[in-house]
């Protein structure tokens, strides 16, 4: 390779190469493909979906200590009432290692639960990953002080630290992976 072709490869072609690859690792996507089809079955924003992903399991599937499954930390016991609740006949728990079973599941729940709560992405974030019921008393509580439920009412510290998360990773999904997610 002679001189200038190092060169131009050195400012033309190094820099995105290596900026993809920075990317990759600190905002990773897979699966667009999955997302985007589940996110739009489900009338979700695929950036939410990925952001979820992100704050679960950083695209790394896994079982966490407390038995939650795959791509969007599922509990098993929530994943058998979702498959309930959605008419599935032939649902295993197993089913949940599987990533297209997984994002279809993880994102019927999140959609149930943006509906559950009106469509406040902040409640049903914090539902996802601090429960239901827990955020049903802390919207009473913030309406009992006159306001509307917020991420400073969120009183453990780690699933207010979860929502901030996701809700950050979603505006740079957006940003960084739109062609991928179909927003181009």
């Amino acid at each position: 390779m002679t001189a200038a072709a190092l060169t131009v490869f050195a400012v033309r072609i190094a820099p995105p190469l290596v900026q993809k690859a920075l990317r990759d690792l600190t905002l990773p996507l897979s699966y667009s493909s999955i997302i985007v089809h589940q996110a739009d079955a489900k009338r979700l924003d695929p950036a939410l979906v990925a952001a979820v992903i992100y704050a679960e399991t950083g695209y790394d599937a896994r079982t966490s200590s407390a038995g939650a499954v795959g791509l969007m930390q599922l509990e098993p016991a929530t994943a058998l009432a979702l498959a309930r609740q959605s008419g599935a006949t032939s649902f295993h728990v197993s089913d949940l290692g599987s990533p297209a079973v997984n994002i279809a599941y993880g994102s019927y729940y999140l959609s149930e639960l943006l509906r559950s709560f009106g469509g406040d992405e902040t409640a049903a974030l914090a539902a996802y990953n601090g429960g239901e019921t827990n955020v049903d008393h802390w919207i009473l509580r913030a309406h009992s002080k006159g306001h509307r439920f917020g991420l400073g009412d969120i009183p453990f510290p780690a699933t207010r630290a979860y929502v901030e998360e996701v809700l950050q990773a979603q505006r740079a999904y957006r940003h960084k992976y739109a062609s991928q997610l179909g927003y181009t």
